[in-house]
């Protein structure tokens, strides 16, 4: 019996096979309710903001905040992990998440959807820090880029279900009912990883990094607060204030990290050759990509004036051809190494950026799909390849921490991403009114509209540049990934 088999062994020949395809559907399951709360919160800013009076300025921290928390925990859960069992700590998240989900149902203010959704990140980073980690516990190294693949179609179908559930339950039902829903399948994952998850790493000695965990989440907040700030009022001493504020807590993070026995971020683990640009493509792919979503949604409902519901309904068929691609894109990644699929998939979105930074008053609405299908591809093609590359290139005694700083790397472009799109878009009009049109609140007419149209294509050019500096970096893995083939030979 193999050691990849241990983990699952029921007694019968089926039975490793059986329980390892139930492991996977129970990760799925996990990656895909993450999928589904970052999709579909988006579509209920509007009626969130309304019915709880919420600022326009604060109601963006209800998918920053959800964001942020994940960033900042992603490490040290996938430390807890290491500890304490990764597959305990995995269905912890379940927990939390359901619980989470069922207080954001209950919101009865801004305080309090905001504070819920950071607790409901809270357990959300415990599952998809983890979640890296319990494939490679469960796969053998020359399986785990299928396996990621498969994930990518979890995260491909959360996504297309938060787009349409997003679009019915808004428009027909409760935005409350986006948090309702949770609660049942999150049961039901929870449940199913209690009965079919199995421990087989080796529990490590780990310690916590709390100092440095509150310098980069302070660091990051006073940034990103700034940032938010820019999209609505103009520069102040506050603004200044916060960004200044920001970026010294950043470098102080920097500082504890390189004189931490046990950081958060291990910079140690960037001495090996696939790691740190594996990580820093999957930083800047975020920073590209997370925004396209919304920078989309801002062209069909601000200026095109479609209804929420049809302007997602647009979107579907790219998150459809992503759900097939990334078990092909896996496989390509087992035979031939990451770098070719991760690469070709990352140049693939810098065309399908290319065609969004096309989209006119008068363009064919089958622009925006074609620009949707071709980006899925792209995107479904990277992540299984990338999150190979990153858990074989994993000594096995850290997957936690590995699985966790790609989190890490990925949710810190995600979280600038949101802000940074913003901010380039609304360059063209007014922040307040560009703002607005973001969260969902208004639309656009006329001279006004096609000037905003002119600040999403300076948004989409810049997310091409950091999208084409992913693919650099992804492609210059290339060099380690030849001088070890040999040996897996």
């Amino acid at each position: 019996m193999s050691s990849s088999s241990a983990t699952v062994q029921t007694g019968s020949q089926a039975g490793p096979v059986t329980r390892r395809g139930l492991a996977m559907v129970v990760v799925m399951t996990g990656v895909l309710i993450t999928a589904v709360d970052t999709t579909i919160v988006v579509l209920a800013l509007p009626t969130i903001e309304r019915d709880l009076h919420v600022s326009l300025a604060s109601v963006i921290w209800v998918v920053i905040g959800y964001l942020l928390v994940i960033t900042l925990l992603a490490t040290q859960v996938g430390r807890l992990g290491d500890m304490f069992g990764r597959v305990r700590m995995y269905a912890a998240g379940f927990a939390v998440f359901v619980l989470g989900s069922l207080l954001c149902a209950l919101s009865w203010n801004e305080a309090s959807i905001i504070c819920f959704r950071v607790l409901q990140g809270i357990g959300g980073a415990f599952v998809t820090a983890n979640s890296g980690a319990v494939i490679a516990d469960l796969y053998p190294r020359e399986q785990r880029g299928k396996a990621y693949g498969y994930n990518a179609v979890g995260w491909s179908l959360g996504a297309v279900l938060g787009i349409i559930l997003g679009g019915l339950i808004v428009t027909y039902v409760s935005w409350r009912w986006i948090f309702w829903i949770n609660v049942p399948i999150g049961t039901a994952a929870l449940v199913l990883a209690t009965r079919v998850l199995r421990e087989r790493g080796e529990r490590a000695s780990r310690h916590l990094d709390p100092g440095g965990m509150v310098t980069l989440g302070l660091g990051l907040f006073g940034v990103l607060w700034a940032m938010t700030k820019l999209a609505t009022t103009s520069l102040t001493g506050e603004v200044v204030g916060y960004l200044a504020g920001g970026v010294v807590l950043l470098a102080v993070f920097v500082v504890l990290e390189l004189r931490q026995a046990e950081p958060m971020l291990d910079l140690k683990l960037f001495k090996i050759p696939m790691m740190a640009p594996s990580l820093l493509a999957s930083l800047f792919q975020g920073l590209a990509n997370f925004a396209v979503l919304f920078l989309v949604i801002m062209y069909l409902q601000g200026a095109r004036g479609l209804t929420p519901i049809h302007a997602s309904l647009l979107l579907i068929p790219g998150y459809v051809i992503g759900s097939a691609t990334g078990p092909f894109a896996g496989r390509v990644a087992d035979k031939v190494g990451p770098v070719i699929p991760a690469t070709v998939g990352l140049a693939t979105q810098v065309v399908a950026l290319l065609i969004y930074a096309q989209l006119s008053l008068t363009s064919g609405l089958w622009l925006v799909v074609l620009g949707s299908v071709i980006n899925g591809a792209g995107a479904s093609a990277f992540f299984p390849a990338n999150s190979a590359a990153v858990m074989k290139a994993s000594p096995p005694a850290v997957l936690g921490i590995s699985s966790g700083m790609l989190r890490t790397f990925a949710n810190i472009g995600m979280v600038f991403s949101f802000s940074t799109a913003i901010l380039i878009a609304s360059r063209s009009i007014s922040r307040g009114l560009a703002f607005a049109i973001f969260v969902g609140s208004t639309s656009l007419h006329g001279y006004l509209a096609a000037a905003f149209t002119t600040g999403l294509h300076a948004a989409f050019y810049t997310s091409m540049a950091f999208m084409a500096l992913a693919a650099v970096l992804s492609a210059i893995r290339a060099a380690p990934a030849v001088s070890r083939r040999p040996a897996r030979s």
